[in-house]
């Protein structure tokens, strides 16, 4: 397999209606293998992924708390991403806690800024503010607002929560890395109905245009979005297909696999020339038995007694 060569993929782990194959834009053929060849650029092992599902755990907990103690917030897309999102802070991405502003850290824009408890429990978890702060999201005087805020919450590289605003940030930040002459690279993290919003596709242009091979667009594809089914409301589908018509290159993954996670991000670590899509399957509130793939659950939090079984099974 060459990388960098113009192709958009889906895992045939992902694609229920072909035999052991998968659908590419461009004609280009990738085998199953191909996966334990991209696992190989930037290490992942057994441990590796062991120490990564750990976080996600702590993650998916800390999620349920803090909704818990709020009384309010958006559960399911929180607990949907919690793999992506663990995969990047404790193992792609380089970061200074100690010097959030340091120039030359990658950045994370979480688009879908209603998710905003999940980038407060992995900013808690990775040492950018006390974890105990995380009881004040959603009360009056704390900074951990139902939507993040950049000039609160230390870590926070975008004030997110208007939809489709996220992936726009993004682009600019990733092109002004390249005209400082900067390395660091920048992933944005979108909602599947997010997609909807049309600056999202003025956005997907413009890092085509600029071949911004330093940015990462993530999108948390759990197929529900407060109104009902993406699909349903209106159905922004064939997504990679559309990412790769404007010249990204584009993947379909499993988002809870943390082979199909990592091994996509090695991907686009060694892709030149053009940005890089990556369409992560999820269950909505993964992880719960009663909150997953309920559409109710995306700006509901949850009761006392649902919080005690939610953690329980989370143990």
């Amino acid at each position: 397999m060459h990388l960098g060569v113009p192709f958009s993929f889906k895992l045939s782990k992902c694609n229920e209606d072909r035999n052991n194959t998968h659908v590419f834009s461009q004609g280009y053929s990738v085998s199953n293998q191909c996966w334990e060849v991209l696992a190989g650029m930037h290490e992942i092992n057994e441990q590796v992924v062991a120490e990564l599902q750990g976080k996600a755990r702590v993650l998916r907990q800390d999620i349920v708390k803090m909704l818990g103690q709020a009384g309010s917030g958006h559960t399911g897309g929180s607990l949907s991403a919690a793999d992506i999102v663990a995969c990047l802070y404790f193992w792609e991405m380089k970061l200074d806690t100690r010097n959030p502003r340091w120039p030359d850290r990658d950045r994370f824009v979480l688009s879908k800024g209603h998710a905003a408890p999940l980038l407060y429990a992995v900013l808690a978890e990775k040492g950018f503010f006390p974890r105990e702060d995380l009881a004040g999201l959603r009360k009056f005087g704390s900074p951990l607002q139902g939507h993040p805020d950049m000039k609160k919450v230390p870590g926070v590289e975008a004030s997110t929560g208007s939809l489709g605003q996220g992936i726009a940030w993004a682009i600019g930040m990733a092109l002004a890395g390249r005209l400082d002459r900067k390395d660091y690279r920048v992933y944005a993290l979108l909602g599947d109905g997010e997609l909807q919003e049309g600056m999202v596709w003025e956005a997907v242009m413009a890092g085509a245009h600029y071949r911004l091979d330093n940015l990462v667009a993530i999108v948390d594809f759990n197929g529900l979005q407060i109104d009902g089914r993406v699909e349903d409301v209106m159905s922004p589908l064939p997504i990679a297909a559309k990412f790769g018509a404007f010249g990204w290159q584009a993947v379909e993954i499993d988002g809870h696999d943390y082979r199909q996670i990592m091994g996509a991000l090695n991907l686009a670590r060694e892709t030149r020339g053009r940005p890089t899509a990556i369409v992560a399957r999820t269950i909505k509130g993964r992880g719960i038995s009663f909150i997953e793939n309920l559409v109710d659950w995306h700006g509901k939090a949850p009761n006392p007694e649902q919080v005690a079984q939610a953690l329980a099974e989370l143990m």
